[in-house]
């Protein structure tokens, strides 16, 4: 711990944070065993705005079916997206398979170790790339995720939202202040592990922190005041959303889903058709799946979903006994059994279509 009431100088931070991290940090996550630059770039992409508890799982089974850049690369995307069902952000799986296809084509299958290189592939940006190569490779990169944005903003008392240019570029120069030479690696390591486990947005356990003597937002009892939290739109401006999924099963229990467009929500997800009215998915019950007209479809309970910008309320609409004849498969659609997804091809889903297929499966409906 430092001594003095001053905040500490930039070259004191990184023999702190590697002292503390031998006692204190995380040892034993599974992507910090065998550490390529492959498994850690996964690990990274996996960790932007997901909970490290969440991940493990995860990571895990795409190692397992992926272990290296050219299992990924030579994967199909529906594949990839599979794995990833319930990690939402698909744009990141997306842009995994993308840049593994350009690493297997481009840099023979190797993972790239320059860093201007790393940076050009889809998905990796300045502080992704340098912990990639920083953590695999123990060079020097300083980077600037979210726990490390906050840890900084804390020490040094940096003003304003991070999501201000002139905020982020004064975090970029306390963080490569802060890198120091020797022991990159463990370094970042323990600034992410402190800014995860003890410099916590709430409730930060300020006094098992080793910078906690020379920080300023402690000295001034502003520890829940910086970083500045970004300006969000009150939740009443929030917009909210509703669409109703028609839930075509035939007598194999299979459901009939489409693929949709590459941008957008969902993009490249597997999903039932998605209507905005009511009447509008009965009309497609009707000309596709031969719903009489004094027939009804059964309507299920309502799922709702949490964007970053809205909220969304979906319908479901279940219609039994419908033919596979009725709609045939396309390369923008299949039918897929929940029970049986060995029998198809695996596909992604996002997380409240996978609820109602599994509602389904297990006949809560």
């Amino acid at each position: 711990m430092y001594q003095s009431s001053e905040p500490p100088e930039p070259a004191e931070i990184g023999p702190a944070l590697i002292a503390w991290h031998t006692k204190s940090g995380r040892h034993d996550l599974p992507w910090q065993h065998d550490r390529t630059p492959y498994r850690v770039w996964i690990s990274e992409i996996m960790l932007q705005q997901t909970q490290v508890s969440t991940v493990i799982p995860y990571f895990e089974r795409f190692m397992q079916r992926f272990p290296d850049v050219i299992a990924l690369a030579d994967a199909p995307i529906d594949e990839v997206l599979h794995l990833w069902t319930g990690l939402g952000y698909y744009a990141r799986a997306r842009n995994l398979h993308s840049a593994a296809k350009r690493i297997r084509d481009e840099f023979n299958g190797q993972f790239p170790t320059e860093f201007e290189a790393v940076t050009s592939l889809p998905g990796i940006g300045r502080s992704t790339a340098g912990a990639i190569l920083s953590l695999s490779l123990d060079e020097r990169h300083a980077i600037l995720d979210g726990n490390v944005k906050r840890v900084l903003a804390r020490v040094f008392g940096v003003e304003g939202s991070p999501a201000e240019r002139r905020v982020e570029q004064a975090l970029w120069q306390w963080a490569e202040a802060c890198t120091p030479s020797q022991e990159s690696a463990v370094y970042t390591q323990a600034i992410m592990d402190l800014g995860a486990t003890v410099c916590t947005r709430s409730r930060p356990a300020c006094d098992a922190c080793p910078l906690a003597t020379g920080c300023i937002a402690r000295q001034s009892g502003r520890q829940h005041e910086l970083p500045t939290p970004k300006a969000r739109k009150p939740r009443a401006l929030r917009r909210s959303d509703q669409c109703w999924m028609l839930l075509a099963q035939n007598s194999d229990g299979a459901v009939f889903l489409e693929r949709r467009p590459e941008r957008g929500i969902w993009g490249g997800l597997w999903c039932p058709p998605e209507f905005k009215t009511e009447s509008a998915c009965l009309a497609y019950a009707q000309h596709h799946f031969r719903l009489k007209r004094d027939q009804t479809l059964n309507p299920l309970e309502s799922v709702k979903h949490v964007f970053t910008h809205f909220d969304l309320e979906i319908f479901p609409l279940w219609m039994q006994g419908c033919e596979p004849t009725a709609v045939m498969e396309s390369p923008q659609s299949l039918w897929y059994n929940a029970r049986h997804p060995e029998g198809v091809a695996r596909v992604g889903l996002p997380a409240p279509v996978k609820e109602l297929l599994d509602r389904l499966t297990a006949g809560h409906v």
